[in-house]
């Protein structure tokens, strides 16, 4: 690292240090509870967002992303305990799966990540907004049977995420409701135009307010049995009575089962999905940047292979670049991968030091901060906007976010972006970029213009064209323009010239000079000059 990256690490420090802390008090019932769905010992989900803040942080050159354990690796992970009989097996497969995704980072397949469209990407970041919001309001009113960070609609329960939502009117508390008032009130407060004038109000920020005042309540009500909070109320982390006790908590590999074919498929299924959502993620992160950097995708794969190799080695769950945690730090106003770091070193140093003060924090508070959250990920301005682009982008956009609503993280996007796919093949195929009626076809002449780049996706429109002509025109087809042509088109193109001899069809080509040009070029221009 180079003195002035150094340097820039350091310079954003009254900015990353608050926006860590936050990002560390939403982490640790993330990690918890995904720990929880994974069938995983709690711990290894607290070692995973120790190696994705620390190690896969300062590897990364994402300077807002946040990685940890994700929940859509929760039913992998969970139904591959189950297959492989063990933990320690499982954890082989993780170590795995990270030297796998560096080889992908070498292989240069970070590029997949921007293939996605903009309009299945602000889907993604609306949708996880949406369910952000709704999976924090039972944890609001005191509900606390779903596991935190979930992102799935069906639950292992048999409920969802809507029936949740029935369900906690069963376990109402007066405490947890008085909390979350309070800390919406606060965080309200905290935006205000007014509060930011105030010097104070912007050095303390708003979340660690509210955390604050949710342990301080806690301790208040813990006096009053009408209002105290339960055990499942609160964060809980596991409690280590000696530096001893807890080392005993950190897990190695069973490499013995290392040629076990069961193992490199998990090995294989985790690294591609934890990229897959990784790249999406990423590609989200830096729209939501405020300065707009762009994250170098291959680099980014590296960092989350050398996570992975480390997490699965001392017993940590897989890692990937997580929205929520990235949200929360850029709407915390993180400015560098600094924030990110600290949020693991601090999550290691509490862990240590005082799980039990960590213990005190209510689910609440936690729920607050994230309705504030969910709403800016999914402001009712973004879906006017995307209403005003038209019903190519719009229509995908909302797909997408309902897909991810009603199914998953990886579902919703697929879906979205089949839809966006469907629209691009239409609208090529019903409006030919290759031929305008009123510009092209004059007086039984018809100028068939090729662009630069002409792939089998045209085929439609050029088919449809051409199938179109009049019998005894003139076609001219015009390839002066282009460099690269599939060989699906040619084939096209062959087929028309034969069946023009039939139809008294007169054929004239223009092709490229071949000066300086490629033998695929060549092969192309031959093609298309023959008569």
């Amino acid at each position: 690292m180079s003195v002035t990256q150094k340097k820039g690490l350091f310079s954003n420090l009254k900015h990353d240090v608050p926006a860590s802390i936050v990002v560390f008090l939403v982490a640790v019932p993330l990690c918890l509870g995904i720990a929880l769905a994974s069938g995983a010992p709690l711990f290894s989900g607290v070692i995973a967002g120790i190696i994705g803040g620390i190690v896969v942080g300062a590897i990364s050159g994402s300077q807002l992303g946040v990685s940890g354990p994700a929940a859509g690796l929760a039913v992998i992970v969970l139904s591959a305990i189950s297959e492989l009989g063990s933990f320690e097996i499982f954890l082989t497969a993780v170590v795995i799966s990270g030297f796998i995704q560096l080889i992908l980072g070498y292989a240069k397949a970070g590029i997949i990540g921007y293939y996605f469209p903009s309009s299945v990407i602000k889907g993604m970041l609306s949708g996880i907004g949406i369910i952000i919001i709704l999976k924090q309001i039972p944890h609001s009113l005191g509900y606390d049977k779903d596991f935190e960070g979930s992102l799935k609609f069906a639950q292992a329960d048999g409920h969802n995420t809507l029936s949740e939502l029935f369900y906690m009117f069963e376990a109402i508390s007066p405490g947890a409701i008085i909390i979350t008032a309070l800390s919406m009130l606060v965080l309200i407060l905290w935006e205000r135009p007014f509060m930011k004038r105030i010097k104070l109000f912007n050095v303390v920020q708003g979340p660690l307010v509210v955390v604050a005042i949710g342990i301080v309540l806690n301790l208040i009500f813990q006096a009053m049995p009408s209002f105290s909070l339960k055990t499942d109320q609160v964060v809980a982390i596991p409690v280590a009575e000696s530096i001893s006790g807890f080392i005993g908590q950190f897990t190695t590999p069973d490499f013995s089962q290392i040629m076990n074919p069961s193992v490199w498929v998990i090995a294989a299924t985790i690294a591609i999905v934890a990229s897959l959502e990784t790249l999406l993620c990423l590609e989200a992160t830096d729209k939501l940047d405020p300065q707009k950097r762009v994250t170098p995708t291959n680099r980014e794969l590296k960092a989350q292979g050398i996570g992975n190799v480390i997490s699965g080695l001392i017993g940590g769950l897989p890692i990937t670049q997580v929205i929520v945690r990235s949200s929360t730090n850029i709407q915390s106003g993180g400015k560098t991968k600094m924030s990110a770091i600290l949020h693991g070193v601090i999550m290691l140093l509490c862990a240590l030091a005082i799980p039990k003060v960590l213990n005190l924090i209510p689910l609440a508070s936690l729920a607050a901060i994230l309705f504030v959250v969910g709403y800016k990920l999914a402001k009712p301005l973004l879906f006017k906007q995307m209403y005003g682009l038209g019903k190519e982008h719009f229509i995908p956009f909302m797909v997408t976010i309902l897909g991810i609503v009603f199914t998953d993280l990886l579902v919703g996007i697929v879906m979205g972006l089949v839809v966006a796919v469907m629209y691009i093949l239409y609208n090529n195929y019903k409006k030919p970029f290759l031929f305008e009626e009123g510009k092209h076809l004059k007086d039984k002449v018809l100028h068939l213009e090729l662009a630069e780049d002409v792939t089998f996706i045209n085929k439609a429109s050029i088919l449809n064209t051409l199938s179109q002509v009049p019998n005894g025109s003139k076609v001219i087809i015009d390839g002066s323009r282009c460099i690269n042509i599939c060989h699906d088109v040619i084939e096209i193109i062959d087929e028309f010239k034969t069946s023009a001899k039939y139809r008294d069809i007169e054929i004239e080509v223009k092709s490229r000079q071949k000066r300086g040009v490629s033998n695929q070029r060549r092969v192309a221009e031959f093609a298309l000059s023959e008569n």
